[in-house]
This record gives structure tokens, C-alpha cells and sequence, in this order.
């Protein structure tokens, strides 16, 4: 039993050691020169007109939303796509049920507006 464990201790040391040797070899190696212009924040090359922060509208953070939504809903769903011919009846009706709740917020957001641009 402890000899399986070793395995795993020998593996979780080389995995952190390889990132970290990685990352202080480009930090010894690699040249500085800093300036003025190089510490400058890049945004696209041309300074910034008026206030840098402004007030975004909501409907992006709903778009978002919905995105994240119809994605997981592809998580989900993947793992009964792949044992489609193992499931019972039980578990396929689960997963219409799911997607059919799925599909009530998506008309919701629909009907609401959510889903316009303006």
C-alpha cells in the first residue's frame, strides 16, 4: 500500500517542480530593461479620450449569464450523450426534464427582452 503512494508522491513533486524551475529559470534569464514606456499600460496603442472607467450595461452581463447557462447545460448533457443505450428510462427523463427547464428560462429571457440588443 505505501508502495503505491510513493507513486503518487514522486509524480506530485516533479509536477511542481518542473513548473517552478520553469518559471525561475525565465525570471534569471530573461532580460530587463524596463522604461518609462514599457512599464505604461497597453490598452491598444493609443492613449485613452475622457474617463477609462465607464458604466457597462447590463445586458452584457446577461448575455454572459446565458452563455454560462447553455454551457453547462453541454456539460451536463455530455455524460448522458456517451451512455445513451446504457440509461433507463428514468435517467432519459431527467434529462428532458432538464433541458426542458432549460428551455422555460431561455423563452423566459426571450419574452422578457433579455435576448435584444439596443
Amino acid at each position: 500500500m505505501l508502495h503505491e503512494w510513493l507513486y503518487l508522491v514522486i509524480f506530485l513533486t516533479i509536477s511542481m517542480f518542473i513548473p517552478a524551475a520553469a518559471i525561475g529559470a525565465a525570471a534569471l534569464l530573461s532580460p530587463k530593461k524596463p522604461s518609462p514606456l514599457k512599464n505604461s499600460i497597453y490598452e491598444c496603442g493609443i492613449e485613452t479620450v475622457g474617463p477609462s472607467r465607464i458604466q457597462f450595461k447590463a445586458q452584457y452581463y446577461l448575455y454572459g449569464l446565458l452563455f454560462l447557462i447553455f454551457d453547462v447545460e453541454t456539460v451536463l448533457l455530455y455524460p448522458f450523450a456517451v451512455a445513451y443505450n446504457r440509461l433507463t428510462l428514468f435517467a432519459v427523463l431527467e434529462a428532458v426534464l432538464f433541458v426542458a427547464i432549460l428551455a422555460a428560462a431561455l423563452v423566459y429571457a426571450w419574452r422578457k427582452g433579455a435576448l435584444e440588443w439596443t
